[in-house]
């Protein structure tokens, strides 16, 4: 289990907790305890990544609706920052270094289908703004100063930062089958890694079209060597968590209002499940059926990584480098 953050932060008071049932204690590298669980199997990583996702949300689902709920996580950093009457000047002290996923504009159209609907039962709910939309891919560290980033940033190199940014361009990590996951801090849009749902054996054309074998690198995969290629720098690596999530934050609560009762929260819940439920039937790959390219995500389609610095909790920040797209 890992506390997140910032006192002030949401996340601080957010328990987030490995539901795969892997130990990645005895490991260097985080990410190679679920491969070597998995036998480098990608039909066994999507599962364990299914595993967390379908176990957190059951479980939050369980707390929200309970006699013993007593409010969701409100984030009063955020608060601050949106209402500037309540701290004239105040400025987020979390300075951060990550290397960021950003969505295609598919994936953004569909983040702003789901953030009007959400809308429509949680007005007050606080939403990503869709150019700030991103995937945590790596992040190097979190709540430091400026000039401490500075320094990890010079330590980790120009040759490193490149390498990292652009390697999606040759290892292509597909995302399928997305499902809102939520908590009682924030809602956000979860992603599977693939595991040759809807693509050929092998080439109809050649080098026109992904095989089966293609999705054999998953985004834990990517993962991993974006870890190794950053440790063998010499830097360390103090991710918040490395959990098997591949999520985009849609929103977050700043007020109470819409969930202070046990009905309200049951028709939010509700509302979750009914999108969940759509997206199933509409985006979810399904047998006998061919492969939708707007419904999947190709980890570095129209953008490479986005290397960036800053106060970039909420999305902003400013870029070091970006990585090359396809």
């Amino acid at each position: 289990m890992v506390v997140l953050g910032h006192p002030d932060s949401a996340d601080s008071r957010n328990k987030f907790e490995d539901h795969s049932g892997v130990n990645i204690a005895a490991y260097e590298n985080p990410y190679d305890a679920l491969i070597e669980a998995c036998q480098d199997d990608p039909k066994e990583i999507q599962a364990r990544y299914a595993t967390h996702r379908t176990t957190r949300n059951d479980q939050q689902r369980v707390k929200l609706l309970s006699k013993e709920f007593n409010g969701l996580i409100l984030d009063s950093i955020l608060q601050r920052l949106t209402d500037p009457t309540i701290q004239p000047g105040y400025q987020d002290p979390r300075n951060c270094l990550v290397f960021w996923a950003r969505p295609p504009v598919h994936i953004r159209a569909l983040v702003n289908r789901i953030q009007q609907e959400l809308l429509t039962l949680a007005p007050n709910l606080w939403l990503m703004p869709l150019q700030n939309l991103h995937l945590t891919a790596l992040e190097l560290t979190h709540s430091l100063t400026a000039p401490e980033i500075t320094a990890i940033i010079e330590a980790l190199g120009t040759q490193a930062a490149e390498t990292m940014t652009d390697y999606p361009y040759s290892h292509r990590a597909r995302l399928i089958k997305p499902t809102l996951s939520y908590d009682g801090a924030a809602v956000a849009l979860s992603f599977l890694p693939a595991a040759g749902e809807s693509l050929p054996d092998q080439f109809l054309i050649k080098g026109d079209e992904r095989t089966k074998e293609d999705d054999e690198f998953t985004y834990h995969h990517l993962r991993r060597d974006l870890f190794n290629i950053a440790k063998k720098t010499g830097v360390s690596i103090d991710s918040r968590y490395v959990v098997p999530s591949s999520h985009i934050t849609v929103g977050r609560f700043l007020t109470q209002s819409g969930h202070d009762t046990p009905e309200k929260m049951q028709k939010w819940i509700g509302k979750i499940e009914e999108i969940n439920k759509w997206l199933f039937e509409e985006c979810w790959p399904q047998e006998g059926k061919e492969r939708d390219l707007e419904a999947e995500w190709l980890v570095g389609q129209e953008k490479g990584l986005d290397f960036r610095r800053g106060t970039l909790w909420y999305g902003g920040g400013e870029t070091i480098r970006l990585g090359k797209g396809f």
